[in-house]
């Protein structure tokens, strides 16, 4: 009879846990214990995953509110983290889980936890071909994963793009104002057949002894325009015996996509002509911005805010820290453009920003590291009233009817509404506003930060 040796076997054979694996085990089972404190629910995926641990749904006070955060778990058994102090610490994170996150629908957090004193941390993931250092720079009092972050880790989930948008915290109760304004459309269009291409026809006003104006679209061998072409320096473009009105509503919420497409561009072509005496178009960066009266030298605009009368710097000089005799750049209030319709009505959404020029009228080098100091440093109240004055400076350009000669001119004009707002149930917190923060500058973009 054949004799084995059982003992022998067992220490040869059997398969072992390693330590690293177990370490892993145990700490996604205390962040999902971490995120139950919080309130939200956490959701281990299969053994299959390839860089994401969980997926995390928002609740508020325990309602499930579809909201979901993807969650990967990194679990130290003890020792710091790099670089780590008194304030806080960085994490390098791998290439291929970069690569992998990259395409996701779903915002992306990396939570560490230490087992030695049981901290947890949390960082959202930025996304997008601009994040390429690696590095994460933590916080020991901002990044920690307990209550205080629920509002935070909740506002990850509201898309900040779209038809406008409003941030939805956990817990207290705010109106919120919504970055559109209702369009009131002219009662009619005026349509024409014409010869000549959008270029062609834009050289022959250019040429002609009147002002030139532009507020009309062409499009094959059709012309649109809100004004009648008859009455102005268009005549010259269209078919004279062909101009005919009809009504607007045939346009303007057509079936046809490209239809209502070609709309919207008439709506910004009207918008260009409306405002073409005290804003300039940066054709670029595709957004309008309140131009300069004189070289390196500031304006200002006086309205109704939403609880009395204001002012706002909406052309800012801003002068050496070193010397004030020395002009650094020109902060100027902006907002691009966009039209949309829901339904059976037409909107501006204003999306706020700033331009930012040398003195007023040249284009500045580095505007880009300029806007992103100064987008950290606007909040929700900033933002807010950003949307109020730009409101109220469209309402100011509408003929009055005291203006005799804006009465007889007949030009049509687009009038804007009042944003509307949302009572919300829940207060927005201020640390949710703005876009994630580029953890790390060159010298030079740290200088010209210093002056955001």
């Amino acid at each position: 009879m054949a004799f084995y040796n059982l003992s022998a076997y067992d220490s040869g054979m059997a398969k072992n846990v390693t330590q690293n694996q177990l370490v892993g085990e145990i700490g996604e089972t205390a962040a999902k214990l971490q995120f139950l404190k919080i309130g939200f629910q956490f959701d281990p995926r299969s053994r299959l995953e390839a860089g994401i641990d969980a997926i995390v749904e928002v609740m508020d006070h325990g309602k499930p509110l579809a909201k979901m955060i993807a969650v990967q778990v990194k679990t130290t058994a003890a020792g710091k983290y790099a670089g780590e102090d008194d304030n806080g610490f960085h994490y390098l994170l791998k290439s291929e889980d970069l690569a992998y996150w990259r395409g996701s629908n779903l915002p992306i957090i990396i939570v560490l936890h230490r087992q030695s004193d049981n901290s947890f941390f949390w960082k959202e993931i930025p996304r997008g071909e601009e994040f390429q250092d690696r590095r994460l720079n933590f916080s020991n009092r901002d990044d920690v994963l307990d209550a205080d972050a629920a509002d935070r880790l909740a506002a990850l989930t509201v898309p900040k793009a779209g038809f406008g948008y409003y941030v939805p915290p956990l817990g207290g109760g705010e109106e919120a104002l919504v970055n559109i304004l209702p369009v009131k459309l002219p009662a009619e269009v005026y349509v024409s057949t014409t010869s000549y291409s959008r270029k062609q026809a834009a050289a022959i006003l250019l040429d002609a002894d009147e002002p030139a104006r532009f507020d009309w679209v062409i499009k094959g061998d059709a012309f649109w325009s809100f004004h009648d072409p008859r009455t102005s320096v268009c005549r010259h473009i269209v078919d004279f015996d062909q101009v005919e009105a009809i009504d607007l509503e045939t346009l303007a919420f057509h079936d046809d996509v490209d239809e209502r497409n070609n709309f919207a561009y008439l709506l910004k072509q009207a918008l260009s002509h409306q405002v073409r005496q005290e804003l300039s178009w940066d054709k670029e960066k595709k957004l309008y911005y309140f131009r300069a009266k004189a070289r390196n030298t500031a304006r200002t605009f006086k309205y109704e805010s939403a609880k009395k009368a204001t002012e706002a710097d909406v052309v800012n000089v801003v002068t050496s820290k070193t010397d004030k005799g020395r002009v650094e750049f020109v902060r100027h209030h902006a907002f691009a453009p966009r039209f949309e319709s829901f339904y059976d009505e037409w909107f501006l959404v204003i999306e706020p920003t700033y331009h930012f020029t040398t003195d007023g009228f040249t284009p500045h080098t580095y505007p880009d590291a300029l806007l992103a100091g100064k987008k950290r440093l606007d909040k929700s109240a900033a933002l807010r009233g950003q949307v109020i004055m730009w409101h109220r400076f469209l309402a100011s350009l509408e003929p009055k009817s005291d203006d005799l000669f804006a009465i007889t001119s007949g030009d049509p004009w687009l009038a804007f509404g009042p944003p509307p707002t949302l009572e919300l149930s829940t207060r927005v917190p201020e640390d949710v506003w703005g876009s994630p923060k580029k953890e790390d500058h060159t010298d030079e973009e740290k200088d010209l930060l210093n002056w955001a």
